[in-house]
């Protein structure tokens, strides 16, 4: 994966890799389905929470000025407990979307698996003997696992993200496209910033994977011919190989460590200028009437509800390279006859 064009051509075959799959999405559509559905319900009743605070605060301005404090406490609590339903809301239908979408993903994750066993048990002793053990075993564990997150966290963030981002600029727009303009500027940066990222996860990721598969190789042939091992006296030999080999693939987990551990911050700060934004340029245009005290808080608690959906495209990224990854070295043994 040193080589960038190598690493663009692997990439562009593994995705078609993904493909495989699609059978999977028709045998539970249902789920999937119902999962989409359930995301945008959730989602509803969280947008929803930002256009009533900034109800609110005005309504709640209006009453202090208008009716006095006692008013203004006995509407705050009224207020508050409608909140908490709203909460409660989503959480269920949050909860329903975890259920729909991360069981389909288990369900998927046990069907691969026993394609992948089956068709081990029909191949004949010449693949056996052309492959080793532990590249066998890591597959259909290891490489398994990758998809399974691709088709749980990965789908499911991913149309999160797109059903709440659609939402939510339409609230903020409704309330201030103005204030809307300057809010999202930060998010081409970080559009680029994550796409720089996710392209150096990427190659990382794969060569962590790689290192996986070799240390699984050297344990299962160590316990293999722990006899003979034993007999030539190569203990030494043996813990040597696999000292290497675990620290290369220590030393590349550290650079992909290092990768990650940079990337939330940046996101956090580029989210925390768009708040900054929000405040400043609100507050001017409060002068002038052009948006309420209720509308600059509301715009608040929008761009801090993007934080994690836009933070999580680096990690879905991540996500979905790895399983193209895995699903390309899954279907190297599936076609083999």
């Amino acid at each position: 994966f040193a080589n960038p064009t190598l690493w663009r051509k692997f990439r562009k075959l593994s995705m078609k890799s993904l493909r495989h799959l699609n059978k999977y999405f028709i045998k539970y559509k249902w789920r999937f389905l119902f999962g989409i559905i359930f995301t945008i319900i959730s989602n509803y009743f969280g947008v929803k929470m930002p256009v009533y605070v900034k109800d609110t605060v005005d309504e709640l301005m209006g009453s202090v000025k208008i009716n006095g404090f006692n008013d203004a406490v006995f509407l705050s609590l009224k207020i508050g407990g409608i909140y908490i339903l709203l909460s409660i809301a989503k959480g269920f239908f949050l909860f329903l979307m975890r259920q729909t979408t991360i069981v389909m993903s288990r369900f998927i994750e046990f069907d691969l698996k026993n394609e992948i066993f089956n068709h081990y048990q029909k191949l004949d002793l010449a693949f056996f003997k052309k492959n080793k053990t532990g590249d066998l075993m890591n597959r259909i564990s290891e490489d398994v696992g990758q998809v399974r997150m691709y088709l749980g966290p990965g789908i499911m963030y991913t149309i999160n993200l797109v059903v709440l981002f659609s939402m939510t600029i339409t609230q903020m727009i409704q309330i201030s496209g103005k204030l809307t303009l300057f809010v999202l500027i930060p998010l081409p940066i970080m559009s680029f910033i994550i796409y720089k990222v996710s392209s150096k996860m990427n190659q990382l990721s794969g060569k962590v994977q790689q290192e996986q598969s070799t240390i699984s190789t050297i344990a299962q042939e160590t316990f293999a011919g722990i006899r003979v091992i034993k007999a030539y006296n190569r203990d030494k030999d043996t813990s040597n190989k696999l000292a290497d080999a675990a620290e290369s693939y220590k030393q590349k987990s550290m650079k992909l460590v290092l990768v990650n551990a940079l990337f939330m911050p940046t996101i956090l700060f580029l989210i925390g200028v768009s708040t900054m934004l929000a405040i400043y340029i609100g507050g001017l245009m409060t002068y002038d009437k052009q948006i309420s005290l209720g509308g600059i808080v509301a715009f608040i608690f929008f761009v801090n509800s993007l934080t994690w959906p836009f933070a999580s495209i680096g990690w879905v990224t991540s996500i979905i390279q790895r399983a193209s990854a895995s699903q390309a070295r899954i279907n190297e043994f599936l076609n083999e006859s």
